[in-house]
């Protein structure tokens, strides 16, 4: 994250994480989504493929093509994407609402068909292993003297889920993109202190 500043007050009057800035699909995110516990193996397969195609670009990026990445993907069931075939790639690669990165396309697939077997006899089995690496509840960051800087880009625990899944055979699940994972799906709290959301 960037020196910005730590807290941002909307014209709502809410102070928010610096990060929203002006966007109002962004505030929306903030106050909804980020930081809120998610749970299910669905879920956290759609979390885990989203913020595979995030890395290298912007979060922002990924959100306002949501929408196209769940039509293109089948809502990311677990059966229906692992199902997918070379047809399907060609076809997520003429796909304009979403990333056409061939790499990343191939990766959700290969970890829809891992996450399946995770699952297949285990329900909540990709639930439990992720949650499995979310540290003790910690102090929201500080806004003073601290900046957004000040909030890590990655964590042992992040390298140790990125471990973990990598061990299973998930691609695209580094350690800065598993800590971007933690953060938004609400295994740590990174909304910085006083910001008005509460976790």
């Amino acid at each position: 994250m960037s020196e910005r500043a730590s807290l941002r007050v909307a014209d709502d009057g809410r102070a928010r994480c610096g990060w929203v800035g002006d966007d109002a699909e962004y505030r929306r995110y903030h106050d909804e989504e980020w930081g809120h516990p998610l749970h299910g193996d669905r879920e956290l397969f759609e979390k885990i493929a989203l913020e595979g195609f995030q890395a290298g670009l912007s979060w922002i990026t990924i959100l306002r093509r949501r929408p196209t990445f769940r039509a293109a993907f089948r809502d990311f069931a677990l059966d229906e994407v692992a199902a997918f075939d070379a047809a399907d790639v060609e076809r997520l690669m003429a796909d304009p609402g979403i990333i056409r990165n061939r790499a990343k396309i191939e990766a959700t697939i290969s970890n829809a068909r891992i996450t399946r077997e995770l699952v297949a006899d285990d329900p909540g089995a990709l639930d439990r292993l992720v949650w499995s690496f979310a540290p003790p509840p910690a102090p929201r960051p500080a806004t003073r003297p601290a900046t957004l800087g000040d909030i890590p880009a990655v964590t042992p625990e992040a390298t140790a889920l990125s471990r973990a899944l990598k061990k299973h055979g998930f691609r695209f699940v580094g350690p800065t993109t598993m800590y971007a994972l933690m953060q938004s799906a609400g295994l740590v709290d990174d909304h910085v202190s006083g910001c008005w959301r509460v976790g």
